[in-house]
């Protein structure tokens, strides 16, 4: 009996070892995960871009050649990257991380996953954009530097920007690289979109970085943005009032419940009580949110493709309405992505996926039965 008592405690000992020894490997992984990943840019690659060329602040995509190109403040030309569908190569159409600061580079695990994501929004996108070819209201886009489109009284230039990286990103991009597979849009342990802790999710320390090197875009702009909308999600909020912080106080900045996310099931896209947004974003004016709950968020069901563009349609027709000529935008990536693949006529060189902290400028021509198309 003592033998076996001994044998038994000796066994408890060495699986109480093995489990923390398991633990302490995981707490490793994770704290190096956080700490080193989304700061790691390859140190060959960074003195590469040292070299030969410098950090690229904002992307444009040329549509009378098929290209993406990067823009910088002292070069409006880069190395041309054909863009042969709408599912492109998501290395291509945003930052390259190679020559971007390391503190606000997307790693492999991200763009990953990013890939993932698009693929799956594409589902239902053709039937928004064969329904919004029937409405009054047409919207064409163009690259910001076409000079094929004059500026007339229904061209706008707006700037459009996905919010940077969100503590919800963050989840998702840690669950995936430990090889967590989840349903999109279902109520299941594994889907990282569902904690409560990430409801109306703020930006990360990287997200917050993403969005201050946006900054310098706004010296590459002949003229500067007269009025910012943003979604009246936190991070939307936090990304446009960095992005955007030297036209605070200059010009209104707007939250507008149409250019919100995708939502319902993910409650990293939940909006929290308006009294809160309006106490933590005073310099933002709140008057078109109606109601201080959010009442369009379903817990159990997810918003359709359709309904998504029915709020873009209906967030266009505003803007075709409103004085200002040159706008800012910020939103989140799977309204983009129904913006330029569900509601807009435009170039496939402009219906990527948008990573966070990405700025796509664009002329937006709006048409209707009583006006004539200038393009």
């Amino acid at each position: 009996d003592l033998s076996s008592k001994r044998n038994k405690v000796g066994k408890d000992r060495s699986i109480y070892l093995r489990s923390n020894v398991y633990i302490a490997l995981v707490v490793t992984i994770v704290l190096i995960h956080l700490v080193v990943a989304p700061a790691y840019v390859p140190e060959i690659d960074k003195k590469k871009s040292r070299q030969s060329s410098p950090t690229i602040k904002c992307v444009f995509a040329d549509t009378d050649s098929g290209y993406i190109r990067a823009s910088n403040s002292e070069s409006k030309t880069g190395s041309p990257q054909k863009q042969s569908s709408v599912l492109v190569d998501t290395d291509k159409i945003n930052l390259q991380k190679s020559t971007m600061d390391a503190s606000i580079a997307h790693d492999e695990v991200t763009l990953n996953l990013a890939k993932k994501e698009s693929a799956e929004h594409l589902h239902g996108l053709a039937e928004v954009y064969a329904a919004m070819r029937k409405r009054p209201l047409r919207v064409k886009a163009y690259a910001v530097d076409d000079d094929s489109i004059d500026d007339g009284e229904n061209v706008k230039v707006v700037h459009f920007v996905r919010h940077g990286q969100g503590f919800h990103n963050l989840m998702a991009d840690l669950a995936h690289a430990t090889g967590r597979e989840w349903t999109q849009f279902t109520i299941a342990p594994e889907n990282p979109y569902i904690m409560p802790e990430i409801l109306d999710s703020p930006l990360t320390q990287k997200g917050r970085e993403q969005a201050r090197a946006l900054q310098p875009c706004l010296d590459e702009m002949e003229t500067l943005p007269q009025m910012v909308v943003l979604s009246p999600n936190c991070r939307a909020l936090q990304t446009g009032i960095i992005a955007y912080q030297p036209l605070l106080n200059k010009v209104p900045f707007i939250a507008h419940e149409m250019a919100r996310e995708e939502m319902g099931v993910h409650v990293c896209d939940q909006r929290r009580p308006k009294s809160q947004q309006v106490s933590e974003f005073p310099m933002v004016d709140f008057s078109l949110i109606e109601t201080e709950e959010d009442e369009l968020f379903s817990p159990t069901e997810r918003e359709s493709k359709m309904s998504v563009g029915e709020r873009i349609y209906t967030f266009m027709e505003w803007l075709s309405q409103r004085p200002e000529k040159h706008v800012g935008v910020v939103s989140h990536s799977g309204w983009l992505f129904t913006v330029f693949n569900g509601i807009c006529e435009c170039d496939d060189a402009l219906k990527g996926w948008f990573h966070t902290g990405e700025s796509r400028s664009v002329k937006l021509v709006f048409t209707s039965s009583n006006t004539t198309d200038n393009s």
